[in-house]
């Protein structure tokens, strides 16, 4: 097993049920275990379950026990009051654990109504991490507010089956920069499969690299404006912004990474391959064939 260093520890949430991948379950999590306890099992964090399909994990789990632990992190999509019924039907299925919940604001709901949900939600349960999916809207604003000095982190979008779903670099930039300045850690979700800014050469979609956004939460902790944040968002240099995260203190990896939790993806190869090219993951580290056990 290879140590792939703080930068990358956790980084890449197992999203493979979620669109593009659409992973069958049953593909999904024997290949979940092999990146478990793979070559570069550190940079693998947890596996992201939708609410709506737990039924469907019991009796598979039924037919298939795992033979081990599964960590979750799950998105509730109906909002804060599906939360706490899925936790404790999760908890009692043999083997699986949640440990963090991504969770929606309904479109009715006001900032503070949200808020005051999410209160309830994080009494009942204690130990399981709140991120809120925020949403692309005027409320964005006060719940990053209301975010601010809680224990609670953001979920950003990044990306998504259509092209409206991306975010373009100034609105990446103002969403980023406005958490560190509020202090509120967040997480990505879609579109980040790869390291650095691209075009997609199947779609022609404008996507957004991890690595690009590493950098520019390592320049918004310096206090760099949106524009500048935006330039880096843009930046096609792999080169370039693998030599400045490479440069990065161990303290300053820390704080980048506090701010940065995590993001979801379908594909925990490609960004592996990705950091294997750039010459940030040793040429050593193997990765397995998606879809079957290391």
């Amino acid at each position: 097993m290879t140590t792939l260093g703080p930068l990358f520890t956790g980084l890449c949430d197992d999203a493979a049920l979620f669109p593009p991948g659409n992973a069958p379950l049953e593909q999904a999590l024997p290949a979940h275990a092999g990146h478990r306890i793979s070559d570069y099992s550190d940079l693998v964090g947890l596996f992201v379950f939708p609410v709506p399909r737990i039924e469907e994990l019991a009796e598979t789990l039924e037919s298939r026990p795992l033979g081990g632990e599964l960590a979750l992190i799950i998105t509730a999509p109906g909002g804060p009051e599906t939360v706490t019924a899925a936790v404790a039907r999760l908890r009692e299925l043999d083997g699986v654990t949640v440990e963090a919940a991504e969770i929606a604001v309904p479109a009715d709901n006001s900032a503070d109504e949200f808020l005051a949900a999410l209160d309830v939600v994080a009494a009942e349960l204690p130990g399981v991490a709140l991120f809120v999916e925020v949403p692309r809207d005027d409320r964005r604003p006060a719940l990053l507010a209301g975010l601010a000095g809680t224990p609670h982190a953001a979920k950003f979008r990044t990306g998504g089956i259509v092209a409206e779903a991306y975010p373009d670099e100034t609105e990446l930039a103002e969403a980023i920069r406005s958490a560190v300045t509020a202090e509120v850690p967040f997480k990505a979700t879609a579109g980040l499969h790869h390291a650095i800014r691209n075009t997609d050469p199947h779609t022609g979609f404008e996507q957004h690299g991890f690595l690009n956004v590493l950098a520019a939460v390592d320049a918004a902790l310096d206090g760099a404006d949106v524009a500048t944040l935006a330039t880096v968002l843009a930046d096609r240099d792999g080169a370039a912004v693998a030599a400045r995260l490479s440069a990065l203190s161990s303290a300053r990896i820390a704080e980048v990474r506090n701010r940065f939790r995590s993001f979801g993806t379908c594909s925990i190869v490609e960004p592996l391959v990705d950091l294997i090219d750039l010459g940030l993951v040793p040429a050593t580290v193997l990765p397995i064939t998606e879809g079957s056990p290391a």
